[in-house]
């Protein structure tokens, strides 16, 4: 669709709704040039430069925005929540590189590839483990559609976020993970600041914490943990709370969009989807005019994506206005 026919008027809500997933995307393929990559060794980066272990052209982007793609383009064409359908996009991606940077799927978490194997096997959508050994950030990084679709229902937001990381991760940390993050974009995408969203065990649907207790190691981080902690002890890793965390703390100390995603990629590890998931939380609350343009000029697939992310904002618009 064309992005120039939304009401200008309504142009501050939009651009953030561009930001979010735009800013997934900018994360993920800024972050790839550090994967891997041990703090202790790694040359930091300042602009979005490609390479990285899989050698990608400046602007491509990994399993997180694919990921996501798979899932925004679920919730649009199916018209709400269908996790059979999101389950088949994945493994579409996976076996045939739909919705990739590259046409092939390069990259795919252990966790992911698991749950998708015993969809194959079994047809049961709901697949994710749930060892809490398997706690990896692989439902966080690509979540951002889900608060985006449901902008307008907060709680409902909420639970679906969780709903959507069962179908590859089931274990509490990472369910709670997506929860509290969902809150978070959700609020932004309303345009709640950035103090208020950090406040203590902040949550757009009154009194949900109290009713549904997030997991310790999750409302940690709620109370705030991230504004007490530097790296080392802040870490990029794959593990969900540590990349929570450490998306959290990025964007605590972030001056703008691109000071924010630095300090993320910079942490190395996993440094592509912790840059993904402060992405989706710093595009929300920055909008996507704040992405700086060079990056976002060297985007894969940019007018695809921003042309999604405008179909999100009219489905959540007229589920307000209805």
């Amino acid at each position: 669709m064309n992005s120039r026919a939304i009401d200008l008027k309504q142009k501050s809500g939009l651009d953030r709704f561009r930001g979010c997933l735009v800013g997934l995307a900018c994360g993920d393929a800024l972050g790839t040039a550090l994967e891997f990559e041990p703090p202790a060794t790694l040359k930091p980066i300042n602009d979005m430069v490609g390479g990285g272990p899989f050698n990608l052209i400046a602007g491509q982007w990994t399993d997180d925005t694919s990921m996501a793609l798979c899932l925004a383009t679920s919730l649009l064409e199916r018209g709400g929540f269908d996790p059979e359908d999101q389950m088949r996009r994945y493994v579409r991606w996976w076996r045939k590189g739909y919705l990739s940077s590259t046409g092939s799927c390069f990259d795919i978490g252990g966790t992911v590839r698991a749950a998708l194997s015993r969809f194959e096997r079994d047809g049961d959508p709901i697949a994710g483990s749930k060892d809490p050994q398997s706690a990896g950030n692989g439902s966080l990084m690509r979540l951002a559609p889900v608060p985006m679709y449901y902008a307008g229902q907060p709680e409902l937001a909420i639970q679906r976020a969780a709903d959507s990381s069962r179908t590859t991760h089931q274990a509490r940390a990472a369910l709670d993970a997506c929860r509290y993050f969902a809150g978070l974009i959700v609020s932004a995408l309303r345009g709640i600041e950035r103090d208020e969203l950090l406040a203590p065990m902040h949550c757009p649907a009154h009194g949900l914490w109290v009713r549904e207790p997030l997991t310790p190691e999750i409302a940690r981080i709620a109370k705030g943990s991230f504004k007490q902690r530097n790296p080392p002890e802040i870490e990029g890793a794959g593990y969900v709370v540590q990349s929570l965390e450490a998306a959290l703390w990025a964007f605590y100390y972030a001056s703008d969009f691109k000071h924010g995603a630095l300090l993320a990629a910079n942490l190395g590890n996993d440094a592509d989807t912790t840059t993904a998931i402060y992405g989706q939380l710093a595009g929300s609350h920055f909008g996507l005019q704040a992405i700086p343009a060079a990056w976002r000029e060297r985007l894969a697939q940019a007018e695809a994506i921003l042309s999604i992310c405008d179909d999100l904002y009219r489905h959540q618009a007229s589920n307000r206005a209805s």
